[in-house]
């Protein structure tokens, strides 16, 4: 290296330098110093690319910035307008980074001015934060932690900076640079709808996903919300902590809804909440009865044995009661594509939750159910819950409709969720006290 060869003074330029044991590639390099930096105690740590293209006379004003609230702050040569191609920068190169920026902010719903820059400084308390050591080792390391911090909420600002290019070689390929960019941006939306799941995206790794109601007219939960069930019968909410929503509707208007699970999320005064394993036999765990309903949603396929939980719950149903359950579809379409291509990518949410311990289809569902004595009247799909995933617009709403609709023609290919609407049967226990109440010394069949 050359730095290693020059005599460097202590009074003008107190500079410690590293050498790798090999090569680690560009974003190889960016991991190692910022660890160093977080291992070190640093407030801040500035990427300078080497090329003779950024002014280190910038650095007072890029550390200024830090004055305001900021967690990362880049320069930008496209703030000041016509500055990059005063700056000799080639026009092939203008407009790639212009393209290029543009679909990106597109993709993230950003208005960053450039996402290319070789002059960053980041925060390092914010590094702490995000999963940068996941990132490529590539030049698109860059384009990971600009996601990576959007997605943590943090604010990077822009400040403008001169642009020189001389005659320096760029040993970077475009095309292949350009994709993998974009191919970020991508993998990032579709984790956003759960389809896909990479843990550099999951900044929020260590915060647990809550489960939230689901408003929309063609959702599962609207429609079990919304449940003709008489005032006074009694509803067993098996899992309904975190979304109590659903089972509360029902207690407003009269019934008498008992809620178990694992977390304490539901306090109300006109519903009974109680702290349950659900892993463990409920007996003894609560003040239980016999239910007219039970509600069991998205919560088998979280339990270690279901076929466990289901027989619970058919346990605690008065003979003729109805159970509405639900679970995702390990069938849906989209999972069928993606194993075609030889992927099956677990999420933080949907049919591939990383919480899930058993995938179910329609008809594995369906016996699940039936195994333990239920009588299944009908199975309902339920699409992919957009509006409540992406708001309203009329495509996404057309979209919307068109899932719900595929999804009730042929729920085992086109059902995002699935609910099975059951009936409780008379158990052997129940025919048996039937049969033999009057205890007959002569029996008869």
């Amino acid at each position: 290296m050359v730095v290693q060869n020059i005599q460097w003074s202590g009074e003008i330029a107190p500079l410690r330098i590293f050498q790798t044991p090999y090569n680690q590639g560009y974003g190889g390099n960016q991991k190692l110093g910022y660890n160093y930096a977080i291992q070190r105690g640093f407030d801040i740590v500035v990427l300078l690319h080497g090329d003779g293209q950024y002014a280190p006379e910038s650095l007072p004003h890029i550390l200024a910035a830090y004055t305001e609230k900021t967690d990362a702050v880049f320069g930008s040569r496209f703030l000041q307008r016509g500055g990059a191609l005063k700056g000799r920068m080639p026009l092939y190169k203008w407009i790639g980074n212009r393209i290029l920026t543009k679909i990106q902010n597109a993709l993230l719903k950003s208005q960053m001015s450039e996402m290319h820059s070789g002059y960053r400084s980041y925060r390092v308390s914010a590094l702490r934060k995000i999963p940068f050591n996941y990132n490529s080792q590539g030049f698109d390391f860059d384009a990971d932690i600009i996601v990576q911090f959007h997605a943590a909420g943090f604010k990077i600002k822009e400040i403008p900076i001169p642009t020189y290019y001389g005659d320096e070689v760029c040993r970077v390929n475009g095309v292949a640079y350009a994709w993998n960019c974009i191919k970020t941006l991508i993998k990032y939306r579709l984790m956003n709808y759960e389809i896909f799941y990479d843990p550099k995206f999951d900044v929020r790794a260590d915060m647990q996903y809550q489960y939230t109601s689901k408003s929309a007219k063609n959702s599962l939960h609207y429609h079990v919300r919304n449940l003709p069930i008489e005032k006074g019968k009694t509803l067993l909410d098996i899992g309904g902590g975190a979304i109590g929503a659903v089972s509360m509707a029902h207690a407003e208007r009269g019934v008498d809804v008992t809620v178990i699970d694992q977390c304490n999320a539901v306090q109300s005064d006109v519903l009974k909440h109680y702290v349950v394993n659900l892993d463990e036999p409920w007996g003894g765990q609560f003040p239980a009865e016999k239910y007219d309903f039970a509600f069991s949603l998205d919560v088998l396929e979280h339990l270690n044995c279901p076929e466990k939980g289901t027989k619970e719950i058919f346990n605690f149903l008065k003979s003729g009661g109805k159970l509405y359950a639900s679970t995702g579809n390990v069938a849906f379409f989209i999972l069928r594509l993606m194993l075609c291509y030889g992927s099956f990518n677990y999420g933080r949410r949907g049919i591939l939750d990383l919480t899930h311990k058993r995938l179910m289809t329609v008809n594995s569902f369906r016996r699940l159910l039936e195994n333990s004595g239920f009588k299944v009247e009908k199975i309902l799909g339920f699409g992919v819950p957009l509006l409540d995933m992406n708001g309203s617009s009329k495509l996404i709403a057309f979209l919307d409709m068109t899932s719900f609709r595929l999804a009730r023609i042929w729920p085992g290919f086109f059902a995002f969720q699935i609910l099975a609407i059951c009936h409780r049967p008379d158990s052997i226990e129940d025919l048996m006290e039937q049969t033999f109440q009057n205890n007959c010394n002569t029996l008869v069949f």
